[in-house]
């Protein structure tokens, strides 16, 4: 187990398009260490000169120094803190678009509250790479030469002493640091995502909580995970405590050897070797935080794999090597179709066919867990069957790209979001170059322009989180205009009147019958409400497809 382990040099390559800061900050933090050693070293002369008288050139020196070394500090924060905001920022986009391709249309069954954690703990955890362990490592890998070197020229001996008391401090105790504190590191980790987990869970149904009374049992939850979580920093903590101490004895006994030596007259220049002592102080001092960072790398890694984890998981179904040419044709069918999700559930579909027309409306009908949802996922080539084939205007989609699939078909699930922003943000979701005619276009054909017009900044309104500034109804309506929005030739609609009350139901449906005209419309529901004008029914059930009456 070493600082840098695999997972973190996975990280460090997903930074190399900030390489060139990266590389600035290393060289400013060198330039700051070679300022320190310096003043350091000519602190220690002028100390030693007081004695001798030789003061002429080192107050000149110390004026000069000092403030080269402030200006480089300065910009080493500077320079090192903004590679490494920008690094990090560009490590999340990396990993919200894996964790979109891995998760396609939100059917990766993740917990919100651990993809968050990974997201923000987990990326925050990995803010210390750079400026914990990379730049003091830059600064200990020319130390453990250069120090033993310039202390070569008062005693070999002694060089070498220090050298292996800086290397036990800089490398070696690190690495037993790391090693000794992966597990509290794994369990950090761990701990602080449960704690989210639980407490985003209890957040969100804080309602039914209440209703319910469970506030003692949901706190109570929250705060077990809260104290393992507590007691996994407590244990990491202390394991970082004892290592520093220990880099810190090494730094004090080397300093004693220079003291030894010199009361020894092993040197015989002493304004040298107190000048020496006080290099080996700044050198060491250069490298004190590094046993604090191996004991933290554990943490680091854990989160590191983490969040490789979550943005590297395969895509639930591959795109092809060679992918066909895009079909021109709307029609869907599924033939043949065997499905199960996981290998020990129950199959979903045993040998289903179905022919959906192009330009033919149709509807699913089955009872809840029949299978009309995986229907769309097949549809959206979010999942693959094990056997038979679903093919789009004639062509099987398992030779297309999944983009491909994805923008011939527009998809209104049973439980749309709307995102916490505009109106008109919300739509440009499904057509991003749509322009103001078009916009309003599609919100006439959904029935609700005239709330829009009514609201106090029209199309640039925000809906709110999840859209509660709006009704069950109108929510459903704008996300209805959002579908529409698309060029998409075909249309499923997935439980679109899921969670409306009846009235609100008949009038959202009697709008359907009016748009989509010319596209294929796929409707699932559970049932039919009687105003629909359908040109086929299909019933589920036993994992196929029966035709019923119109």
């Amino acid at each position: 187990m070493t600082p840098l382990t695999p997972p973190l040099l996975r990280v460090l390559s997903l930074w190399r398009g900030r390489a060139l800061w990266l590389f600035a900050g290393i060289l400013v933090t060198l330039g700051a260490l070679a300022t320190g050693m310096a003043l350091m070293g000519v602190s220690g002369g002028m100390v030693a000169g007081l004695v001798t008288g030789a003061v002429v050139t080192a107050p000149v020196l110390l004026r000069g120094l000092g403030p080269v070394r402030v200006v480089l500090r300065y910009l080493e924060r500077l320079i090192a803190h903004d590679a490494t905001f920008r690094a990090l920022a560009d490590l999340r986009v990396w990993f919200f678009r894996g964790l979109a391709g891995s998760a396609v249309g939100g059917l990766g069954f993740r917990r919100a509250g651990d993809v968050l954690a990974r997201l923000v703990n987990d990326v925050e955890a990995l803010d210390g790479l750079y400026i914990r362990i990379l730049l003091p490592l830059s600064c200990a890998l020319i130390l453990v030469i250069g120090l033993p070197l310039l202390l070569a020229e008062l005693d070999p001996v002694l060089a070498v002493a220090v050298g292996v008391l800086f290397a036990v401090s800089a490398f070696l105790l690190p690495l037993l640091a790391a090693r000794v504190s992966a597990g509290a590191g794994e369990r950090m980790t761990g701990a602080a995502a449960a704690l989210r987990v639980a407490a985003l869970d209890a957040i969100s149904g804080l309602r039914e909580v209440r209703a319910f009374g469970a506030e003692g049992r949901m706190l109570a939850q929250v705060q077990a995970r809260e104290a393992a979580l507590l007691s996994a920093q407590r244990e990491l903590a202390g394991r970082g405590a004892r290592a520093t101490a220990a880099s810190f004895l090494c730094g004090q006994f080397a300093i004693l050897v220079m003291l030894a030596a010199a009361a020894a007259h092993w040197i015989a220049d002493a304004p040298a070797a107190i000048a020496g002592a006080f290099l080996v102080v700044a050198g060491f001092e250069a490298v004190a935080g590094l046993t604090l960072a191996g004991s933290l790398a554990g943490h680091a890694s854990a989160a590191a794999r983490r969040v490789l984890e979550a943005a590297e998981g395969a895509p639930p179904v591959p795109d092809p090597a060679v992918p066909a040419v895009a079909p021109k044709g709307s029609a869907l069918r599924f033939e043949g179709v065997h499905f199960r999700w996981l290998p020990d559930r129950p199959p979903v579909f045993e040998g289903l066919t179905l022919d959906i027309p192009e330009g033919s409306r149709i509807a699913v009908l089955g009872p809840s867990g029949a299978g009309k949802s995986t229907l769309a996922a097949l549809a959206l080539k979010v999942a693959a069957p094990q056997a038979g084939r679903v093919l789009l205007g004639g062509v099987d989609i398992a030779t297309l790209p999944g983009e491909t699939v994805r923008a011939r078909i527009a998809w209104l699930s049973q439980a749309s979001h709307l995102f916490d922003d505009t109106i008109r943000n919300n739509l440009l979701l499904a057509r991003p170059g749509a322009d103001e005619a078009t916009l309003w276009t599609a919100l006439e054909a959904a029935h609700v322009a005239a709330v829009v017009r009514d609201l106090p900044h029209g199309i640039d309104s925000f809906v709110g989180e999840g859209g509660r500034k709006f009704s069950g109804g109108q929510g459903r309506r704008l996300a209805l205009a959002r579908v529409l929005l698309s060029e998409a030739p075909i249309l499923i609609l997935d439980e679109p009147c899921a969670g409306l009350d009846a009235e609100t139901e008949r009038d959202f449906m009697a709008t359907l019958n009016d748009v989509a005209q010319g596209r294929t419309l796929v409707l699932i529901a559970h049932r039919l409400t009687g105003v629909e004008r359908l040109d086929r029914i299909w019933r589920i059930s036993g994992g196929v497809a029966v035709a019923a009456a119109g």
